[in-house]
């Protein structure tokens, strides 16, 4: 056959085709000039048509690029509590604003729900012999932060849930740690605030009876002077100074607002404390036969308002606002939270901290700006609208693109290191409740979730160690935790995750175990880059620089041929190094 695209054919052959072409070109143009020797007049018959099937699917749209997946690896570490590789590949192909439209639309997935079931069946003696009381039922909520961390479909809400615990500080003090429902229907508040709206998370949290033991509001009796008592005063200056609007007056930056001698202009001060303490009183405990003064808790409502130990008349607020004599309890509490809630520090003081745990620990002045408008109702047209504020946070181009690479991102905390590695690496479990008394992730990692030593959390939002960071003006708050006795214990409790199958968790009996399935990793370890360049990808998002690459690679070599071994101290290598402990 001739084709213009045959090379090296003999000419004498190309010869005598092209003459036979000819040759058979002018006898069909003779037949029809002709008319083929019969009459002009006749009609040829038509050419039989050849049936054919139907059209060839068009073929697959290609996959995600790799840049694609490494940006989408990046903001699921962000925006989840970690992500294997078949859900990084879901996001790539959705889209990351997608994806995120999708999950802040899911129901949230209930804390106190999980914890009353457990209480069920330790109840019904499904627990027995290893039930053996309080020690177990204590641990009954770390239990179920785990499970909705490891299996919650909701990853964003859950995971921007553990930022808010974080602001909105409860610790597991005595009574909070032994009724399961108490820490548990708190997550629960939090969840339904990480999409609702702050000014309702507000209320909801100062209405808590968690919050109104951690911080001594419950049974606030109004003041009594002949008998010594007046307002606690605890709640009222915390819902000021960490709940809503800082120590000092903000711009929309979170840059700080100075006077005409250049200070510093502080929010509040002891007398605005004193008015708020007078507004939080008269609150304790609802449920079953409630009354003012009642100490056994109940924490599956709100508390309540006894009128009879509110503070009566007016009570002075910040920015002009006065609340009348002679309206309700209740009604105060509405008004003083709409003060809080209307403040113009509420979007900086708030957003800030909110991008901190969630993106980098040093946003520009243009990022909390985004964030405050989002905040302030610009983009959704509503003031406090949580989902608008967590776009914000999640989407920014700064976060994808960042101005200045070298102060982009943040310290990856022991507690999200550890849920990063179980997810990432598809843990599984026996019994598929993923249990983790906690106890272990205490020890090596000085952290566990609502375990704060204080209401100011593990970690200050402005802490910046000293030497370079400090000298850069920069801050590091994970950094707080951080010493050389918690960066030996991290490196050992990954060991025990990846080298002792039932050692990633701390199970109480009788619950059954849990351990990462690296089986995927396996089969690729006899290529050893192919193997790095899938760990680069779902645990450091493609940022692996060279020098750790060809130390990870000499330590993967180091250990034989064993796949099982290599896919192994791979993961373990990747999970010390600063390009995972640090996420860009």
């Amino acid at each position: 056959m001739y084709t213009r695209y045959t090379k090296n054919r003999d000419f004498a052959m190309s010869f005598r085709v092209a003459g036979c072409l000819l040759s058979c070109l002018s006898i069909s143009l003779f037949i029809v000039s002709c008319g083929g020797g019969g009459s002009s007049t006749s009609v040829s018959p038509p050419a039989p048509i050849t049936p054919t099937g139907p059209p060839a699917p068009p073929p697959p749209p290609p996959g995600p690029t790799n840049a694609e997946l490494e940006a989408a690896s990046a903001f699921a570490s962000r925006a989840t509590f970690g992500m294997p590789y078949e859900g990084i590949v879901t996001i790539a192909e959705t889209g990351h604003e997608a994806w995120l439209d999708e999950q802040l639309e899911l129901e949230p997935t209930s804390h106190l729900e999980f914890a009353d079931e457990l209480v069920r069946r330790r109840d019904a003696g499904e627990f027995k012999p290893a039930d053996d009381g309080i020690l177990l039922t204590i641990t009954f909520w770390r239990g179920t932060w785990w499970n909705r961390a490891m299996t919650a479909p909701d990853q964003v809400q859950q995971r921007v849930a553990y930022a808010l615990s974080q602001i909105f500080v409860v610790s597991d003090i005595d009574i909070l740690r032994d009724n399961p429902p108490a820490l548990t229907s708190y997550m629960d508040v939090l969840l339904e605030g990480s999409t609702g709206n702050f000014r309702d998370l507000l209320l909801d949290v100062a209405l808590h009876p968690a919050m109104g033991i951690y911080l001594s509001h419950v049974n606030n009796r109004k003041a009594d002077p002949e008998n010594n008592i007046f307002p606690d005063e605890n709640f009222a200056r915390e819902v000021m100074q960490l709940f809503s609007i800082g120590l000092f007056e903000l711009n929309d930056d979170a840059t700080h607002k100075r006077d005409a001698d250049g200070n510093l202009i502080p929010t509040y001060d002891s007398e605005d404390i004193r008015e708020y303490a007078k507004i939080f009183t008269g609150l304790s405990y609802s449920g079953p036969n409630a009354w003012f003064g009642r100490w056994r808790p109940y924490f599956r409502e709100p508390m309540q308002m006894f009128e009879n130990q509110h503070s009566p008349g007016p009570k002075h607020l910040l920015e002009g606002v006065v609340v009348p004599d002679g309206q309700s309890g209740m009604e105060d509490i509405e008004m003083a939270i709409d003060s809080l809630f209307n403040h113009p520090n509420v979007g900086p003081f708030i957003g800030r901290q909110l991008i901190q745990r969630m993106t980098t620990s040093n946003p520009s002045p243009a990022y909390i700006q985004r964030v405050t408008n989002a905040f302030n109702g610009v983009t959704s047209g509503v003031r406090g609208d949580m989902k608008a504020v967590i776009k914000a946070i999640l989407l920014d181009p700064e976060v994808t693109n960042p101005s200045i690479p070298r102060t982009a991102g943040k310290m990856r905390e022991p507690v999200l290191r550890l849920t990063a590695l179980a997810r990432q690496f598809n843990a599984e479990c026996e019994d598929g409740l993923f249990y983790n008394n906690g106890y272990t992730m205490n020890y090596h990692g000085q952290q566990h979730p609502l375990n704060a030593p204080s209401v100011f959390n593990f970690y200050s939002p402005f802490h910046s160690p000293a030497g370079a960071l400090a000298e850069n003006n920069l801050v590091a708050p994970e950094l707080q935790i951080t010493t050389a006795t918690t960066v030996i214990n991290m490196v050992n409790l990954m060991d025990l995750g990846l080298f002792h199958d039932a050692r990633l968790f701390s199970p109480s009996e009788p619950f059954k175990p849990t351990q990462i399935n690296i089986d995927d990793y396996v089969e690729l370890a006899d290529d050893v880059d192919a193997l790095i360049d899938r760990l680069d990808l779902v645990m450091t998002a493609g940022r692996l620089d060279d020098a750790t690459r060809l130390r990870i690679k000499l330590g993967i070599e180091s250990v034989g041929d064993n796949d099982l071994d290599r896919a192994r101290h791979a993961i373990y290598l990747f999970a010390m190094s600063p390009n995972y402990v640090v996420e860009g």
